[in-house]
């Protein structure tokens, strides 16, 4: 019982005083110039005092100036991470950022495995980080590729920016590697059919205006039967004469579909099958 008790123990008024200003602005997360902010220490001072947190246990430290509250019950833990979706959003400054790709196919339910890395989109290319075991990867997007997003909350207070299905197809259809290749995304696909809407897949495309992911969603909309001929006329009515690969990830071999302009190195039978078991 001593040890769950300790750190209690040692915050003294101060540490009081962040822990309360935080937890009623709903942050866990925080930074060393909340520190500055809320209690009103210079530069050298606050830095003393969140080291001081971090040696107690009442602290830990994501990264160099971004630390989270460690929750009372778990005594002294040092390699608390909390959730890390919100550490992902903290990660990308608060804005301009949403979960894609995996991340987002595992928010949505359209995955069979849990998921090993965090893929934030972001204007800018960032570096991976990788904090207590859980790497967080960046994918860089232009500011005109912020669209297809809603808000998805994590517990009552918080709350982080996601793509929503559409837009996650759309964009593992560009980078399947993000999403475990192009099988896992047609699997995904395959158990979101009944709510997926075609006319925003078709939409969610032309604005992205990518030849390779205008061919792969037209032709998985008709393997799968989703949409009418019409949302896929419309993709039709986009294409050029040149052929993508169905699967960039995968040797440039098998047959040519004129239909679609794609190449067909992942056959149909194995993307029918794949879903069906």
């Amino acid at each position: 019982m001593m040890q769950h008790d300790a750190p209690r123990k040692t915050i003294g008024p101060q540490a009081a005083q962040l822990i309360t200003s935080l937890h009623e602005d709903n942050q866990t997360v925080f930074r060393m110039e909340d520190v500055r902010r809320i209690l009103g220490l210079g530069e050298p001072t606050a830095r003393s005092f969140v080291r001081k947190l971090v040696n107690r246990g009442v602290a830990a430290r994501l990264k160099p100036g971004l630390f989270i509250l460690v929750p009372f019950e778990l005594g002294r833990e040092r390699e608390y991470m909390g959730n890390p979706l919100i550490v992902a959003r903290e990660l990308a400054g608060g804005k301009d950022y949403f979960l894609s790709h995996g991340t987002a196919m595992e928010i949505h339910g359209m995955v069979t495995q849990p998921q090993l890395v965090v893929h934030v989109t972001t204007p800018a290319q960032r570096r991976p980080l990788r904090i207590m075991g859980t790497e967080f990867r960046f994918i860089a997007a232009n500011r005109d590729g912020f669209f297809g997003l809603k808000d998805h909350w994590i517990t009552k207070q918080e709350k982080i920016r996601v793509s929503d299905p559409e837009r996650t197809v759309i964009d593992g259809l560009r980078l399947p590697e993000y999403c475990g290749g192009l099988t896992e995304l047609a699997k995904g696909i395959w158990i979101r059919k009944p709510d997926l809407k075609a006319d925003r897949l078709v939409d969610y495309a032309q604005r992205m205006d990518v030849g390779a992911v205008t061919r792969r969603l037209g032709y998985l909309m008709e393997l799968y039967d989703i949409g009418t001929s019409e949302d896929r006329d419309r993709l039709r009515s986009r294409l050029t004469d040149t052929y993508s690969n169905l699967d960039p990830l995968l040797p440039a071999e098998g047959r040519y579909l004129r239909k679609w302009r794609l190449r067909l190195n992942v056959s149909p039978d194995e993307l029918l099958s794949t879903v069906r078991t």
